[in-house]
């Protein structure tokens, strides 16, 4: 079971008690609102702040400090949630009933990210230029590497085109540009102003009890100055004009993605027969994007499709060739009209229930993927357990998922192909 307490203004922590792992985990979330300004500093900042502290100001003694905890480990994390983008930093570590008599590990731990967090290396009262200039580099491959993936390229230029009046437009990791302007005076400042003003998000699972991780982190953080900005409610999608695009690169195979839109999101009752009409449509192996269009029509190489359920948006993509855009499109919209008549198999639905149950019931399977569940779901305003989610996706009927087909509408086509 969850807990929840608001240990200092704006600063919320959250504890999964699990005594079934050898490992226990935690997480340090600050939340913005997702903007172009911030972007690239929010994805680069976390990364810094995991080259050095003042008691550890190096990658080395980082290492044997971790070493010392029983091989923990720290990670940085970036995230969009909706209309926020978290940054942070998180950890796991062994608990402490397996380590030799009288080793402490909780609390070391705690301390140590408090560390990383609030006591970063610095020169001249500024993030170190050589430490940035590493990260920045660091970042600008992550961002090329994500165009080298045409596949997800081409997705992220749907969203910039189905999106361009939203946030969810802006890319996860900033823009090139964005990262290559970012300085170590400017990264310092905006790092000053969000440990200032941004609600911070903690979750831990593990042995511990709730009380005694309020206790260790209301110490760690209670110094913190605190005028916490008020976050704008999630919102649904903001409407642009619909349009259809077309690039030129230099590719063997088309990546064909088309955006559709819903006014219902996971806020709304109607969210789980989204989710199932999702899956059905073509959200796996199962759905009829894949049984129809790859596997019976041959037209394509791969295809699925991706409920975006902070918006209401369902994406299809699919690597075709490059003559087969207009028939493909017609296919993927006439499988849409199928689940808008109903026209769904018992097989259909019970296969695409059992896949969105699957996947829910290995939320428990490990502190990891607790985390990212639990640490997101408060955020995007998903107020359901996955054990609430389960009983919602196994009431959804044909009927529901007829209606939930209803409301999609296509909004923008993008294509990439090679070129001529």
């Amino acid at each position: 079971m969850i807990q929840t307490t608001q240990i200092l203004p704006g600063i919320t922590l959250r504890t999964f008690t699990d005594h079934r792992f050898k490992q226990g985990f935690m997480s340090l979330q600050l939340i913005r609102p997702m903007c172009h300004q911030e972007a690239a500093l929010n994805a680069l900042l976390p990364a810094i702040l995991l080259r050095g502290c003042k008691t550890n100001p190096d990658l080395r003694s980082i290492t044997q400090r971790l070493d010392d905890l029983y091989g923990a480990a720290v990670g940085s994390m970036v995230r969009r949630v909706g209309d926020y983008q978290t940054c942070g930093l998180c950890c796991n570590f062994m608990d402490e009933k397996y380590a030799m008599p009288g080793d402490r590990l909780l609390e070391p731990m705690i301390a140590f990210m408090g560390e990383l967090l609030l006591e970063p290396v610095t020169k001249d009262g500024i993030f170190l230029d050589d430490y940035v200039e590493s990260e920045k580099r660091n970042l600008l491959a992550a961002i090329e590497a994500q165009k080298n993936d045409k596949r997800m390229y081409a997705s992220q230029q749907l969203l910039s085109h189905l999106c361009k009046n939203d946030s969810f437009s802006v890319p996860r990791f900033g823009t090139a540009q964005q990262v290559s302007a970012t300085t170590a005076s400017g990264l310092w400042e905006h790092y000053q102003n969000i440990l200032k003003t941004s609600p911070i998000e903690i979750f831990y699972g593990g042995t511990a009890e709730h009380t005694t991780m309020v206790r260790l982190l209301t110490d760690l953080l209670k110094k913190l100055p605190r005028t916490t900005i008020q976050l704008p409610p999630q919102s649904g999608y903001r409407p642009c004009e619909p349009g259809t695009y077309t690039e030129q690169l230099d590719v063997n195979q088309g990546k064909l993605c088309l955006g559709f839109i819903s006014p219902i999101t996971l806020r709304d009752p109607e969210f789980a027969a989204m989710q199932v009409c999702n899956t059905v449509f073509g959200g796996g192996m199962t759905g009829k994007l894949f049984a129809v269009i790859r596997e019976k029509m041959s037209l394509c190489y791969d295809i699925s499709s991706t409920y975006h359920g902070s918006k209401g948006m369902i994406t299809v993509s699919a690597g075709i060739d490059f003559d087969k855009q207009e028939q493909v499109v017609q296919e993927i919209v006439h499988q849409l009209q199928l689940c808008r008549e109903g026209q769904i198999t018992d097989l259909e639905l019970t296969s695409a229930k059992q896949a969105i149950i699957s996947q829910l019931k290995s939320t428990h399977d490990s502190p990891g993927a607790i985390e990212n569940y639990y640490g997101t779901v408060a955020l995007s305003g998903l107020a359901l357990s996955p054990a609430q989610y389960i009983a919602a996706v196994e009431q959804v009927t044909r009927e529901q998922v007829a209606a939930a087909a209803q409301t999609l509408e296509l909004h923008t086509r993008y294509f990439l192909k090679g070129v001529q």
